[in-house]
């Protein structure tokens, strides 16, 4: 089974019950969806997020915002209700578009090379779970993941570095104790962490800030005047990595 170290283990015991609670720390706080982005601070003009010397541009953040509304309507018109809370889309695909970067960062840190075959490995293993929840695999990842289905590759890669970075740290051979998985989680997690912190990943204030503790895009009070202003988060987020 695919283990994600950006949640929490409990959290990623199933991926069923329409993607199960794996992806329960992907979902985040209140979206700023819909709201243009605007040149403030460190980010640059027309950026939704910085990662090291590379942008994720606010068209690209909305067309996938746009993809994911539309399986959402597609969903919908099965009977498939999204499991993930709505009006937060735009914080929801700008995590996912970020932790893919963190995890060719990381890839690039640990001389992880995945092939398309072992990312496609990947994507028949959740195939199969989908199936078993009788949805297809587009109706998987977003009713219950919020992943845009045009970003599927780059999930089956996501997992695949995952799969392999786990591999190599407990010798191929799962934990069996709570203890064992507690210690496997904290290394990865670690890992996860120093290449987030590596790429010094920044996100434009109208859309969050990058929470440490969840690897995800969190609302957080806005610093521009005139802006609508989204929610903040639950919990303080820990915007200072933790490594």
């Amino acid at each position: 089974m695919m283990r994600n170290p950006g949640l929490a283990r409990n959290d990623r015991v199933k991926m069923k019950k329409v993607m199960s609670a794996r992806w329960a720390r992907i979902a985040v706080a209140v979206a700023a969806a819909g709201l243009a982005v605007s040149a403030c601070g460190t980010v640059k003009m027309g950026a939704a997020a910085i990662t090291g010397s590379n942008r994720i541009s606010s068209a690209t953040l909305t067309a996938q915002v746009a993809n994911l509304n539309s399986a959402y309507r597609a969903d919908q018109a099965k009977g498939i209700k999204p499991q993930r809370a709505t009006r937060q889309e735009a914080q929801q695909v700008l995590t996912w578009l970020i932790l893919f970067r963190v995890y060719d960062k990381l890839a690039s840190q640990h001389s992880i090379n995945v092939t398309p075959a072992q990312a496609q490995r990947q994507l028949e293993g959740l195939s199969s779970e989908a199936a078993s929840s009788k949805l297809s695999l587009d109706q998987y990842v977003s009713a219950a993941g919020a992943l845009p289905p045009d970003l599927l590759p780059q999930l089956g890669k996501y997992f695949a570095i995952l799969s392999e970075l786990e591999g190599r740290i407990d010798g191929g051979k799962a934990p069996t104790t709570t203890a064992g998985q507690d210690s496997l989680d904290a290394k990865v997690g670690h890992y996860q962490c120093v290449a987030s912190k590596d790429l010094g990943v920044t996100v434009n204030p109208q859309y969050g800030v990058w929470d440490y503790s969840s690897y995800s895009v969190v609302s957080a009070p806005s610093t521009l005047a005139a802006a609508p202003t989204p929610s903040a988060s639950a919990s303080p987020a820990v915007t200072k990595a933790p490594c």
